[in-house]
């Protein structure tokens, strides 16, 4: 009875001692560990620790974080590559707390609504992954939510109006996806955005929403520290609830379509950034006074009402960056503008601005940009401190003196320092890149160094003094950093180092106050070494090479022939021609053009992200993308499985690697592989013609521009008629074959229907017509004869576009006809045209030579070939007009007449009470008298007393 007795006490203390351990080391729930086995079912590249036992928890899988009772509640698993997707399981980690899985770009697929069921969950962050489809409802069950990034996904749908559930909530970024439809509020869908009271970041930037910002979405209980809707398609009057929210830092609503005018927003005397720009906002210009906190301000390309420049300039005096271009205002800039401390920045081009620009004798050291182009500044006063390779004066009266024109501030020029650089050098460093969405500053020079510090010392447990920066900004104005980190004593980072170093993407990491609102991606990372793997296999494949030896020696001529037949693949891009159906006739015969891989290709354009599509047409879509050295280029990508585009393809590379000239868009290279065809520009910044005539850039063309551009275009097809060998008709002249760049110097593009004249000699039938419908030779269609001068036709359409700013065919009229029904009127006078002729133009009046101009579009729009003039003629002529209007021409092509003499330029200083006036075009001086000699003014030139 006894030895029963102890027998089952002993029983007992096994069993216990057994159980001990399991609570001791937190050993995994059944349902966790089941419900992480099958995620690694659907997921590859999975840290190693994974998977070598069954206990998550007890074990320590790497990225996994359990409580004591063995519940697992945090999975992190930022910036491993992992590729796969999200299954149901995960609703099984009902304890989860923290789910990261950020900087995994394979990682897509749905969202599923599973993770309604995660209701203790505090922190979802899914950026920069691949997930796709709508933002499920179920997400708004998650009530203890405080931070909530979905955002650099491929989400659509609408937002779920039950997000405005999650009450808890400080962190809502849903930007850089393809969202649509309206904000939702409770008023008109039962729960919405209005109800996330304690939310400090409404991060919705970069979509596809659209409709109105309601009223009611925005109250002064709010938090609200910022507020990022640009880059959307919302409509409407900006609401003046915006106003009332006293926290508010950041606010971004440009690159949409707000309408009507801007309400008062002095109340937010904690803004620092102001964006307003490139919307549809009237009325006044935004009274700014008492925002003293202000730091960077950009409210250009509006329609607000002309008004002079505001009294609120002289008291930003925390700016650093003020941009407002194209907004109309007129007068003259202040003075204690240009000696504010902060100042970087100033950009007032496209406005009124007129009389004297006076910076003063105390202009701020740190002055990186002053850009009044196009503007109406007659002269400028120069102080003994000044120096103008901050300075942007081209398109000002200023400008059209014969001895200024060749300046670097009447050029459009600027001496921009080299960006600096913190760099590092190790085999395998760590690389992730941090985007600021609204820094306060502009430039980047003086704050790159404060970023280093603290960055460093935030991260210094894992690589003392082996952190770089590499900076850069992109297309939508933000500011992206490279974190480039070594590590130390080892050959790379384990996981563990990198999860507790570098992953930001929880905002644990404050950045100086002027850096803004930020997000983190990382870029792929090999974590651990395949040696060990790779000997392995050479083992293997060394044994079964022995055992198989003897037969590999019979085809060991045949391996050859292969082998040789590859390399001249490799060396011959066209080789594999003709195989598609599309290919016609003989390969592309190159003179100079690179060749690009499509792995290039798809690497400077994020493999051809929709955000980096500038354009379509019948041939493919154009991407814009950036070569590792920093170049900019354009890309034309034939349809996938298109049957299309072969002869263009042939043509268009065949002619461009063979011509050079400044107003033909140059070819930077091709690609021809794996059945893709595509053509690399040069990137062209400022879109078509057609986009600036038609007010789709925002750009206001005057007279003296639209000559200069017809001159420019002139030029570049009077090289292909005439200069080029053989001679060229480009078959295709159209406004939107006419691309402006940075300088908004013209070039020719699109030689997709080209012929040169060896090939199709003038006069022979041409039967295939090609071409673009209201710029087509009307002998063209009758006679079936090809000639230059049917691309003088073209032009001359073009000229009249410039007069017109209407396309060629518009509301059934075709505008030739037009012109000259307007004419015959009046008795061919200018005056029938008042009522078809561009009211940008009428505006200027003034347009010195417009008469000689509309005569020679009329030359070149007549019926019989014989009867147009050729491109030679027509750029002399253009010439000539210029000079009556008071312009320079610039530098010639070969068919010019006209030269430019190199001069010195003496300036006098204005004298105190003499009745002598200096010329309005004259720089100004004060009280002392300078000479400068060359170019003024430059790196190596200065100005002496």
């Amino acid at each position: 009875m006894v030895s029963g007795r102890r027998r089952l006490l002993l029983l007992l203390f096994v069993l216990c001692a057994a159980a001990g351990p399991r609570t001791a080391f937190s050993n995994t729930n059944p349902q966790d560990a089941a419900a992480l086995r099958s995620l690694m079912t659907k997921w590859k590249n999975l840290p190693s620790s994974w998977g070598k036992s069954n206990d998550p928890c007890g074990t320590k899988w790497d990225g996994i974080f359990c409580d004591a009772n063995g519940r697992v509640t945090s999975l992190n698993l930022f910036g491993l590559n992992i590729r796969g997707t999200l299954g149901d399981d995960i609703g099984s980690l009902t304890e989860l707390r923290v789910l990261d899985l950020s900087s995994n770009r394979d990682l897509g697929g749905p969202l599923p609504a599973s993770l309604g069921k995660l209701v203790k969950l505090e922190y979802l962050v899914l950026i920069g992954c691949s997930f796709s489809g709508p933002v499920p409802s179920e997400l708004g069950r998650l009530s203890q939510l405080v931070f909530f990034a979905l955002n650099s996904n491929k989400l659509t749908g609408s937002i779920p109006p039950s997000l405005g559930n999650l009450s808890q909530v400080t962190w809502l970024d849903l930007a850089d996806n393809q969202l649509t439809g309206p904000l939702p509020n409770s008023r008109d869908h039962g729960n919405g955005l209005d109800q996330l009271l304690k939310a400090e970041h409404f991060h919705l930037n970069q979509n596809m929403l659209e409709g109105s910002v309601p009223e009611y979405l925005f109250n002064s209980s709010m938090k609200l520290k910022h507020i990022l809707f640009d880059r959307n398609n919302f409509t409407g009057p900006i609401p003046a609830s915006i106003g009332v929210i006293p926290t508010l830092q950041v606010l971004r609503l440009n690159n949409n379509g707000f309408v009507g005018e801007v309400p008062s927003l002095s109340n937010l005397t904690r803004l620092q950034v102001l964006m307003l720009s490139n919307n549809k906002l009237s009325g006044s210009i935004p009274d700014l006074t008492g925002m003293i906190s202000l730091e960077n301000v950009d409210i250009s390309n509006n329609s607000f009402t002309p008004s002079n420049v505001p009294s609120w300039f002289s008291n930003l005096t925390n700016i650093t960056t003020l941009t407002m271009q194209s907004v109309g205002i007129y007068g003259q800039v202040p003075q204690k503008l240009f000696s504010f401390p902060e100042l970087q920045n100033l950009i007032l081009s496209d406005n009124q601005l007129n009389g004297t620009l006076d910076m003063g004798n105390n202009i701020n050291n740190g002055l990186d940009l002053v850009d009044i182009q196009n503007n109406k500044i007659t002269s400028v006063t120069v102080y003994g401190s000044f120096k103008g390779q901050f300075l942007k004066l081209q398109g000002n009266p200023l400008c059209n003196d014969s001895l200024l024109s060749g300046t670097m501030p009447c050029m459009g020029l600027q001496t921009e320092a080299p960006q600096p650089t913190f760099d590092v050098q190790c085999a395998n460093p760590f690389i992730e890149t941090i985007v600021f969405r609204a820094p306060s500053f502009g430039d980047v020079a003086n704050y790159l160094y404060k970023l280093q510090t603290d960055l460093a010392s935030k991260l210094g447990s894992c690589t003392p003094n082996h952190l770089g920066l590499i900076p850069y900004s992109n297309d939508e104005a933000y500011l992206n950093v490279d974190i480039k980190a070594c590590p130390v004593n080892q050959k790379r980072f384990n996981y563990s180092q990198v999860l507790n170093c570098f992953n930001l993407t929880l905002q644990t990491y404050k950045p100086p106050e002027m850096f803004g609102p930020y997000y983190v991606k990382a870029h792929p990372y090999a974590f651990h070494d395949k040696t060990s793997r790779a000997v392995l296999i050479g083992i293997v494949t060394g044994s079964v090479l022995l055992v198989v030896g003897l037969m590999l020696l019979g085809f060991y001529a045949l391996r050859q022939k292969k082998r040789a037949q590859k390399l001249v693949s490799i060396n011959n891009p066209f080789a594999s021609w003709g195989s598609m159906g599309e290919d016609i006739g003989e390969a592309p015969k190159l003179k100079s053009s690179r060749f690009f891989t499509l792995e290039e290709l798809k690497l400077c354009t994020n493999d051809f992200r929709e955000i980096n599509a500038i354009g379509a047409g019948g041939y493919g879509r154009v991407y814009r993308g950036k070569l590792p050295d920093g170049q900019l280029i354009a890309i034309k990508r034939s349809k996938e499985g298109s049957m299309q585009g072969g002869l263009e393809f042939k043509t268009e590379i065949e002619l461009l690697s063979r011509v050079h000239h400044k107003n033909l868009v140059g070819l930077v290279g091709f690609c021809f592989e794996k059945g893709e065809k595509m053509l690399v520009y040069e990137f062209i910044p400022n879109g078509t013609l057609s986009e600036a005539l038609y007010g789709m850039r925002g750009i206001q063309l005057d007279w003296s521009r639209r000559l200069k551009i017809a001159l420019d275009s002139a030029r570049g097809l009077a090289y292909l008629h005439d200069h080029a060998n053989p001679p060229i008709i480009h078959r295709d002249v159209k406004s939107t074959n006419i691309l402006l760049d940075e300088k908004l110097t013209a070039k020719v593009a699109d030689f997709g229907l080209s012929l040169l004249v060896s090939d199709s000699e003038e006069g022979q039938l041409c039967t295939n017509v090609k071409g673009t419908l209201g710029y087509l030779d009307p002998e063209y269609y009758m006679t079936q004869q090809l000639t230059a001068k049917s691309d003088v036709y073209s032009f001359g359409v073009v000229l009249l576009e410039l007069i017109m700013a209407k396309p060629p065919i518009h509301e059934n009229k075709y505008i030739v006809r037009e012109v000259k029904m307007a004419l015959d009127m009046d008795d061919r006078t200018n005056c029938g045209l008042k009522d078809v002729m561009d009211p940008v133009l009428q505006k200027m009046g003034g347009l010195v030579g417009f008469q000689r101009f509309l005569k020679l579009a009329l030359q070149c729009v007549e019926e019989v070939g014989t009867d147009r003039p050729s491109m030679n003629s027509i750029v002399r002529e253009i010439e000539l007009i210029m000079q009556d209007n008071g312009l320079t021409p610039g530098s010639m092509s070969a068919s010019s007449s006209f030269s430019i003499e190199s001069r010195t330029m003496k300036v006098v200083p204005k004298l105190p009470y003499s009745s002598a006036s200096t010329s309005s075009t004259a720089f100004d001086m004060n009280s002392r008298a300078f000479e400068y000699s060359g170019v003024f003014p430059s790196s190596h030139g200065s100005l002496k007393p």
